[in-house]
């Protein structure tokens, strides 16, 4: 899985981390709270920070403790929660199959460990390590993208943008209705 973005939730305006599948025809949506939002953001445009942030600190971490962060695994959902996990190794550690015995040497020496999915996908970003999702996570909870339409739909939204002028957005506005359920100044809160 590869991060798409974070989006917020129209009607509660939580964020939401949007995970894409490699053939980029599914999207899964995780939400999230806002410091794991501005953590996957940091780490995706690789902002410089004036001191480290709990990803940097947790990378740094692995790294004197002479581990790697292999891969995340989401692996299941619970409860309407994603579970995920951090699969460690050894720096310097990179098993090639079996050995003599039949032993699968990449599992040996792996440590996993229970992590949130945004944590873990934070993490991952700065260490620049794979996110895997199970199958049937995906299955479950994966969204339909239609990549050539949202293209499209961004396309057309630039050509509306770059035609439309103050004059005409002003003009647009003030012939809403009174209370229009458009209006941004509304009283009551979204449903």
């Amino acid at each position: 899985m590869s991060v798409a973005g974070i989006a917020l939730d129209a009607s509660s305006r939580s964020p939401i981390v949007l995970l894409r599948d490699p053939s980029r025809t599914r999207q899964v949506p995780i939400w999230i709270d806002q410091a794991q939002a501005h953590n996957i953001m940091a780490g995706l445009n690789d902002t410089p920070q004036p001191r480290p942030l709990s990803h940097d600190l947790m990378a740094a971490l692995l790294e004197a403790g002479g581990l790697r962060l292999e891969r995340v695994i989401i692996h299941a959902i619970e409860d309407s929660t994603f579970r995920a996990v951090l699969r460690l190794q050894p720096l310097g550690d990179e098993p090639d199959g079996d050995d003599a015995t039949g032993v699968d040497l990449e599992s040996v020496n792996q440590l996993e460990i229970d992590a949130r999915p945004s944590d873990a996908i934070a993490l991952a970003i700065r260490t620049g390590s794979s996110i895997w999702m199970l199958e049937e996570v995906v299955a479950e909870a994966s969204i339909a993208v239609d990549a050539e339409a949202d293209a499209e739909d961004r396309d057309e939204f630039r050509r509306f943008l770059d035609q439309l002028s103050p004059a005409a957005l002003v003009r647009h506005l003030e012939s809403r209705p009174p209370g229009d359920s458009r209006d941004s100044q509304s009283d009551t809160p979204p449903p």
